[in-house]
């Protein structure tokens, strides 16, 4: 049986969650030293620099890059861990695009996993009543979004820039905004300028970040640049109304009306697009999409 060995930063992020859910649901090929597997995984960019050299040359080695800020874009560290890597995964076109303008190794397309059973649908009105929302048009970010050299900057990759310009079009005496993860002091700055009413749980605990999910009349994801992210999946699973920029994995899993030009467009997804996306997230259940990584392993070690 193929072994894979997965590395990950340890920061509790989504690289973490990746890692535990390869563990937990393929723990027959699970191995915990670098010399006992057919495969090094690595989920983040620098590990790799911990490995003795002879270690790397003598295993597969596939190198997961998520996203990928062109301006941010360290093409000389890129080049090093080049000549280690013999695969590369990415989770959408706007990576893969990118990344073979600078390798010639096999670069695969594969979405990220999710954890449906943990993203279930939950009642609106009571998530809203909880909150002390009722009445109220929620609009929920739950990403960072500033940066932490300053903790002022606006992380514009993640656009909260744009978030908070579509917040200020639509600003309505019911708009509240609902704030959730850490780095949140750009777009709170903002919302405290224009008079936009808000609430803030830092780095909630999962249920509460589910009911805070069930609470929006609407999800908004305002980036520039994303490997996935996270927040497509877990709100249509969830069946919450959500609109995106054509970042990451937008167009594979929502319809393609939800994904919206956010600096000139407005859109308020519909029942029947709230159903579609619950329908097109269905293939990234983990049940189901953590065999399509197996067989992509297997494909590598036969090569």
């Amino acid at each position: 049986i193929m072994k894979v060995y997965v590395t990950a930063p340890n920061e509790n992020w989504i690289l973490d969650r990746i890692k535990d859910g390869w563990r937990k649901n393929k723990p027959d090929l699970v191995v915990n030293s670098v010399h006992g597997c057919d495969i090094i995984w690595f989920l983040d960019s620098y590990s790799w620099k911990n490995v003795p050299f002879q270690v790397l040359k003598s295993k597969k080695v596939v190198a997961s890059i998520h996203h990928v800020v062109p301006s941010k874009f360290n093409l000389k560290d890129f080049k090093m861990r080049d000549t280690i890597v013999d695969h590369y995964h990415v989770p959408c076109e706007q990576t893969r695009d990118f990344i073979k303008q600078h390798t010639v190794k096999p670069i695969h397309k594969l979405g990220y996993w999710c954890e449906a059973d943990l993203w279930v649908p939950y009642d609106h009105d009571q998530a809203k009543k909880e909150f002390g929302l009722e009445n109220k048009f929620v609009v929920g970010s739950f990403q960072r979004d500033t940066e932490g050299s300053d903790l002022t900057s606006p992380k514009l990759e993640k656009g909260p820039d744009l978030l908070c310009d579509y917040l200020e079009r639509i600003k309505t005496d019911k708009l509240h905004v609902l704030l959730g993860g850490w780095r949140r002091q750009y777009v709170i700055s903002r919302l405290k300028k224009a008079k936009i009413p808000f609430t803030y749980h830092k780095m909630a605990p999962l249920d509460q970040l589910r009911r805070m999910y069930a609470a929006c009349d609407l999800y908004v994801v305002s980036s520039r640049y994303e490997g996935g992210p996270q927040a497509l999946m877990e709100a249509s699973f969830m069946k919450v109304p959500i609109i995106s920029t054509d970042v990451g994995m937008a167009k594979d899993v929502l319809n393609d009306n939800c994904v919206i030009d956010i600096e000139s467009g407005l859109y308020m997804p519909t029942k029947k697009d709230v159903e579609a996306c619950f329908k097109k997230v269905q293939k990234y259940n983990i049940i189901e999409h953590v065999d399509r990584y197996e067989k992509l392993f297997n494909k590598i070690i036969e090569e």
